[in-house]
C-alpha cells in the first residue's frame, strides 16, 4: 500500500496563503483608513473618477469629499472643487446628470446632492508615450522570421509592431 495522507490541491488556496488576489480588493482595504477620514467611504469615487465622470468632466472637477447624515451610508452630498466661474455654472447644470452617473457606477443612492466650490485643481499632466528605440539588423530578423509564419497580413503587421515596441525598450 501507497502513502494515504491527503496532498492540497493546486488549485485551491489555503486560508492565509499569498496567492494571487484582485488588486481592487487590496487597493480598496489600503486607501480606506485615509479616504475614509474625508468622507469617502467609497474610494472609488476617487480613484475611478474619470470612468464615473468622463474624460472633460474629470479635468474641470475634482470630488473632495462626501457627507453622510449621521448613520447613513447613502443620499450624501458629494463635495467637489471646480476650477473656474464659468466651468462652475456647467458643472451646477449637469449636478443631475453626473448624480446619475455616480449612482449607476456604485448601483445605489450614493449621492444626492452636489455642493461646488471653486478653486484651484491639481491636474494630472498625462506621460508621453515613450517612443521605442530602433532595432538593429539582427534584431529585425529575429522579429522578422518570429511574425513570418502568420498568414493574415494586417495582424502580422501588428504582431511587428507590437514586437519592435517590446524590443526597442530594452
Amino acid at each position: 500500500m501507497g502513502d494515504t495522507t491527503p496532498q492540497p490541491s493546486a488549485n485551491k488556496t489555503r486560508r492565509g496563503s499569498s496567492g494571487p488576489r484582485l488588486i481592487g480588493m487590496v487597493a480598496s482595504r489600503l486607501t480606506r483608513p485615509v479616504l475614509g477620514k474625508h468622507g469617502f467611504a467609497v474610494g472609488a469615487i476617487v480613484t475611478d473618477w474619470e470612468a464615473i465622470v468622463g474624460r472633460e468632466l474629470a479635468a474641470h472637477v475634482v470630488p473632495s469629499r462626501v457627507s453622510f447624515v449621521r448613520g447613513e451610508r447613502t443620499e450624501g452630498t458629494l463635495h467637489v472643487r471646480v476650477a473656474g466661474g464659468a466651468f462652475a455654472m456647467d458643472v451646477q447644470h449637469r449636478a443631475p446628470v453626473l448624480i446619475e452617473r455616480i449612482n449607476a457606477y456604485f448601483g445605489y443612492r450614493a449621492v444626492a446632492r452636489v455642493k461646488i466650490a471653486q478653486g484651484p485643481i491639481s491636474r494630472r499632466t498625462p506621460v508621453p508615450p515613450r517612443t521605442p528605440n530602433p532595432l538593429d539588423a539582427r534584431e529585425q530578423a529575429a522579429l522578422d522570421a518570429e511574425v513570418a509564419p502568420v498568414e493574415d497580413g494586417p495582424l502580422r503587421e501588428a504582431l511587428s509592431r507590437l514586437g519592435r515596441a517590446v524590443l526597442g525598450r530594452s
